[in-house]
């Protein structure tokens, strides 16, 4: 064989060296998956120490007792959700206080400030990159899009709902309506749940020996310490694994528009039942440069209305006395985040102010790093727990929450059942 024939001759892969790649790209992947399984078992610890810190249900009720107009019901909704960083128990809670007699007018702005609560897990998730200027920058503008999305749905809707109550009024017609209409649960369903609880239950173990507070504060040093490792892998390993096919996967799904990756958002969140889970394991994506904030800020509302879905089945499962106001929270929660997408995502000043927010905080957070203590501890907890202070000293106890709250029977009874359907609403 001549020169030039070696020179023409196609290159191709042997066989044993398309074996080698493949072995690694399933052991890439492997990794990714383990990686992914220590990260959502993580947020669940974090949210689990939180829980008993703050005092659980009871912490709840006692920071709703303050909630004496619309404002302070959005503030402690706020600070309630942040501290539990369960939304089931928050939920349950404010349905517990509807059926003892609570108005829903009231409870509309606390169910608004719930929704802005959650997301501050993301922003813990996002810390782990802290270390990568660039990565941090992505990723924390990427978990805080949707806290910027929430609290402009919030400065919107609650002059409206103060005025003309509409979503309390078209909640309460749509539970009448839905009432009686049999169980729709996916509880049984929820396989991450599944899968991740005895890791969680292991973990919690671990830690209920050491006394209060000192043991649930050391369980959430314990997620962050989890989620920081995790993050930091996970961008490392993901860089690698996004290439070829499955870069063009992701890019399939949410590349195409944001009416595609609001409905690849809702459907994924539905499927894994928790909105924390889907909206925290994009923000490693985003880290590493996978997604860009423009594709992550719609699948993020996407996982917004599929927690909601995913919480009107579940409220299905309610039965008795019960029913009708367990229907209207999760009502009330899922208009509120659907009315939002479609007002905000149809003007696009409002649907971009999100955007420019996040990005403005993320370069002050990367070039500043205390930008990142003073949001987090300013927004969730310092400011709220003015609010609540400044009302305890000031202006005292709202009237209507103390009667609904004095029925600890029933209460404790709408919270057992609540909790047992597991109506998540984050």
């Amino acid at each position: 064989m001549n020169e030039d024939s070696v020179r023409s001759a196609p290159l191709t892969a042997s066989p044993s060296a398309a074996t080698t790649s493949g072995g690694s790209s399933w052991l890439l992947w492997t990794a990714v998956l383990a990686l992914v399984y220590v990260l959502v078992v993580a947020v669940d610890v974090i949210g689990r120490g939180f829980s008993a810190a703050s005092g659980g249900a009871e912490g709840a009720e006692r920071i709703f007792a303050f909630a004496a107009n619309p404002v302070l019901g959005v503030i402690l909704g706020t600070l309630a959700t942040a501290l539990a960083q369960s939304s089931s128990m928050v939920s349950s809670v404010i349905v517990g206080l509807v059926a003892g007699g609570l108005p829903i007018g009231i409870a509309v702005p606390i169910i608004m400030g719930a929704n802005m609560g959650t997301t501050v897990t993301n922003t813990i998730v996002s810390l782990g990159n802290l270390r990568d200027g660039p990565a941090f920058n992505r990723s924390f503008a990427a978990a805080t899009v949707h806290d910027f999305f929430n609290l402009l749905a919030i400065l919107i809707f609650l002059p409206i709902e103060v005025v003309f109550h509409p979503l309390e009024k078209m909640a309460g017609s749509l539970a009448e309506m839905i009432a009686g209409g049999g169980n729709a649960s996916m509880a049984s369903a929820n396989v991450v749940r599944m899968v991740t609880r005895p890791a969680v239950n292991e973990i919690r173990s671990l830690f209920s020996v050491i006394p209060d507070p000192f043991g649930p504060l050391l369980m959430i040093a314990f997620g962050i310490a989890l989620v920081f490792c995790s993050v930091l892998l996970l961008g490392r390993l993901l860089r690698k694994a996004m290439t070829g096919s499955s870069q063009r996967l992701f890019q399939a799904a949410l590349g195409r528009g944001p009416i595609l990756a609001i409905v690849v958002g809702a459907l994924i969140t539905i499927l894994v039942q928790s909105s924390s889970t889907t909206t925290s394991l994009v923000v490693p994506l985003a880290g590493a440069g996978i997604l860009t904030l423009l594709q992550v800020y719609p699948f993020t509302l996407g996982a917004n209305v599929g927690t909601c879905i995913t919480a009107l089945l579940a409220a299905t499962a309610v039965t008795g006395v019960y029913e009708v106001f367990a229907l209207q929270i999760a009502l009330v929660h899922l208009l509120f985040n659907l009315l939002a997408v479609v007002a905000i995502f149809a003007v696009p000043v409002l649907r971009d102010l999100p955007v420019k927010a996040a990005t403005a905080l993320a370069n002050g957070a990367e070039r500043t790093r205390w930008v990142v203590a003073a949001y987090v501890f300013g927004v969730f907890f310092v400011l709220p727990g003015v609010a609540l202070l400044a009302q305890s000293m000031l202006g005292g106890t709202s009237p209507e929450v103390v009667e609904a709250e004095k029925n600890q029977q029933q209460l404790k009874a709408v919270e057992a059942e609540v909790q047992e359907k597991e109506m998540i609403v984050e």
